[in-house]
């Protein structure tokens, strides 16, 4: 969450792989504080590749997670941001 408040422009817009969109800072936060409330406990984030290229970022990251409701999640995701005066104005996320 810390990243989420730090990095992201008010008027950020995220686009989720599957079509769900924010379009501020606000509802990622509202989301993001959904998700992050269900787990229990974090087993790994793994960075494996991230690159820049002007304005635009990819990221490549595996997230593993222990649930509140004792399931475990396991994904792979890449992430693609630009970025305005250092701050993320859009984010895509995409299945690995």
């Amino acid at each position: 969450m810390d990243a989420v408040h730090k990095f992201f422009a008010p008027h950020a817009k995220t686009v989720d792989f599957d079509g769900s969109v924010t379009k501020t800072k606000a509802e990622l936060v509202t989301k993001m504080e959904g998700f992050t409330g269900s787990i229990a406990e974090v087993l790994e984030i793994k960075l494996h590749h991230a690159s820049l290229e002007n304005q635009v970022s990819f990221s490549e990251y595996t997230f593993h997670f222990k649930m509140k409701d004792g399931s475990t999640v396991l994904w792979h995701e890449i992430l693609r941001a630009v970025w305005e005066n250092n701050l993320i104005v859009e984010e895509e996320y995409f299945k690995g």
